[in-house]
């Protein structure tokens, strides 16, 4: 029986030896190895969907955690998302949560899916602070229909 070449990855040493294979046949830009190209990314990305921390992280953590990879600072973000220091600022500090557009352009920038960033995370924001599940993104409480307790 013939061994195969590339099987379902079962470790990271692994995992690792198939990326270095992956980006070497992609830098090679040879068509006839595109079926390999194909399984090997199949094989990488079923390992990186069970075995992906990412979605631990709330989205805040997400982006200052793929900030810090990619070496971009706040200033990067207002240029690459297109808003403010001040709104960029409120976004990092939990303040403003992450507009449909933003999280596109998120999604977009890093090649993550929009889902890594559409995911609910506490807004601290002084009109909100008082009420105990204030965690809606980008949502403030009706002040005249609340009830303090």
């Amino acid at each position: 029986m013939e061994t195969l070449k590339y099987t379902i990855i079962k470790s990271e040493k692994q995992y690792n030896e198939y990326c270095d294979k992956l980006e070497m046949l992609i830098c090679e830009e040879n068509m006839t190895v595109q079926d390999e190209i194909d399984l090997l990314t199949l094989l990488i990305e079923k390992w990186d969907k069970e075995h992906n921390t990412l979605m631990d992280l709330n989205p805040i953590e997400l982006l200052k955690s793929l900030m810090a990879d990619n070496g971009l600072i706040s200033k990067d973000l207002v240029e690459i998302l297109g808003l403010s220091k001040g709104t960029v600022s409120k976004i990092l500090n939990y303040q403003k949560g992450l507009s449909k557009e933003t999280i596109r352009k998120l999604s977009n920038y890093f090649k993550l899916s929009q889902e890594a960033f559409n995911r609910p995370y506490k807004i601290v924001n002084e009109v909100n602070r008082h009420f105990r599940n204030a965690s809606l993104m980008n949502t403030k409480k009706n002040m005249e229909n609340s009830v303090t307790i």
